[in-house]
């Protein structure tokens, strides 16, 4: 006589693909989470009343260091309507690609100063 074979019961199976669906989220969620506030960026001040061509001046010429990108420009912000400040995000830059960031940046009478800050504040 053949023994019958039962099939295994869904509730089990259910939570288990339940468990490892909530832990790839939790874990996808927690990376993003890392790379937002692992953020840094570059804070480029400029003498009151800088001409936006001269701030987009200023950007251009420093955009093509390593690890110093600067942040796209909104595009609902007109050239002639800048914000006072142009940022570059350094997350991934060393202490030196920043130095050679904030050299470039130097040479420009126009820019005041530079902070190095992120966005959660730190």
């Amino acid at each position: 006589m053949l023994a019958a074979v039962r099939a295994p019961h869904p509730a089990p199976i259910l939570a288990a693909v339940a468990a490892t669906t909530a832990l790839c989220l939790a874990t996808a969620g927690c990376a993003s989470f890392d790379r937002a506030f692992g953020k840094r960026e570059a804070v480029v001040q400029f003498q009151p009343d800088t001409p936006a061509a001269e701030m987009l001046k200023v950007r251009a010429a420093c955009s093509h260091l390593a690890a110093a990108k600067p942040e796209p420009i909104p595009r609902h912000v007109l050239k002639v309507d800048l914000p006072y400040d142009i940022r570059y995000e350094v997350s991934q830059a060393s202490d030196a690609q920043i130095a050679r960031l904030t050299q470039c940046l130097d040479r420009f009478p126009s820019v005041v100063g530079i902070e190095l800050s992120s966005p959660s504040g730190d």
